[in-house]
């Protein structure tokens, strides 16, 4: 397994990650801990988590994947093995995440205790990369179209960044954290955070964990200069699509325990022309004898800019074969295929 920089932390990280969020929803404790095994076992050494997961997002359910990592970490004896990703929600409207019932924020309280409770579930001392998982500014990432602008909005009870990176300092200087990535971020909002670190506000941005894949390659506009100038890694999800560039949800099928069958919340993906682009990528796949899900994954894991590309799976053949596509290398003829099909369809799953 090819491990990359991660940001000008000094540490170094698998191409593949393994993402957590279907542990406690679709997948059982115990599958849970096979997952990793096998991760750790085929050279993955990040984690990614959320106090959030699993997904969909419930009251009864948040912090799940923390506390099953948690359990793996200390069963197996691994911390000192894995690489600890783990994330703070941004601004949110559900009252459950917060011990009074307040509405989530970025705040320095509202960080300082979910970085506390998510150290209470992964039974660790500190996490070696704290992420926001999405910004205190009214979203404008999740699936919005980049080709329409929308007017940035700004809250009455926006908190700063300036003010956010503060509180995170000071879980870097109590030893809580390590490092400090972003997630569903703008170019502005990171050369933001990174302006404010140059000022002496705090830590440096590390990473920053977008979507992206054949469907939709919006980082590349302007994310890709700004993190390859200024050394952050792009933690990448979803580079299936949810699932879609695997082709099983072609002809309008939907197959007993997928994530669209249980949950049918998979809208970010299904956009005007969504359909039609997926399965031309399925069937130049199948065109070039390759496994939809590895072309996929090996064309994000290909990009300059990328430091990792996070995979999940809630069945072990489906990870066994994400895993594998860390040793493929597509060739040129097939990236400029590729290429067409992005030039003709850009971007339907945003």
């Amino acid at each position: 397994m090819e491990h990359r920089p991660l940001g000008r932390t000094g540490l170094s990280v698998s191409l593949l990650s393994l993402g957590t969020m279907t542990w406690g929803e679709q997948n059982t404790e115990a599958e849970g801990f096979e997952q990793m095994d096998y991760a750790l076992d085929h050279g993955l050494n990040l984690f990614d988590n959320a106090e959030l997961y699993p997904i969909p997002p419930k009251a009864e359910t948040q912090g799940t994947c923390e506390e099953i990592m948690g359990k793996w970490l200390k069963s197996r004896g691994a911390r000192d093995k894995v690489i600890v990703a783990t994330k703070v929600v941004g601004r949110s409207d559900n009252t459950w995440f917060r011990d009074d019932g307040r509405k989530a924020r970025l705040t320095p309280a509202d960080i300082e205790e979910a970085c506390n409770k998510s150290l209470k579930r992964l039974q660790t001392d500190h996490i070696d990369l704290y992420q926001v998982h999405w910004p205190d500014r009214v979203p404008t990432q999740f699936g919005s179209n980049p080709t329409v602008f929308t007017p940035p909005e700004r809250a009455a009870d926006e908190t700063p960044i300036d003010v956010s990176l503060e509180a995170f300092d000071r879980l870097k200087t109590a030893g809580k954290i390590s490092h400090l990535g972003l997630s569903n971020e703008s170019t502005w909002g990171l050369m933001t955070w990174l302006a404010a670190a140059d000022a002496g506000k705090g830590p440096r941005i590390a990473s920053i964990q977008n979507g992206y894949s054949l469907v939709n390659r919006t980082f590349e506009t302007n994310l890709a200069e700004a993190c390859m100038r200024e050394d952050v890694s792009l933690l990448a999800y979803s580079a299936l699509a949810q699932g879609y560039l695997t082709g099983k949800y072609r002809n309008g099928a939907r197959p007993e325990g997928a994530r669209k069958t249980l949950f049918d919340r998979l809208s970010r993906y299904e956009g005007p022309g969504a359909v039609a682009t997926n399965d031309r990528y399925v069937a130049l796949a199948e065109e070039a004898g390759l496994d939809p899900a590895q072309m996929a994954i090996a064309f994000a894991a290909s990009r300059p800019f990328m430091g990792s590309v996070i995979i999940g799976a809630t069945k072990m053949d489906q990870l066994k074969t994400a895993i594998a596509a860390a040793d493929l290398k597509l060739p040129d003829d097939l990236l400029t295929k590729i290429d067409e099909i992005h030039r003709a369809a850009a971007n339907p799953s945003p």
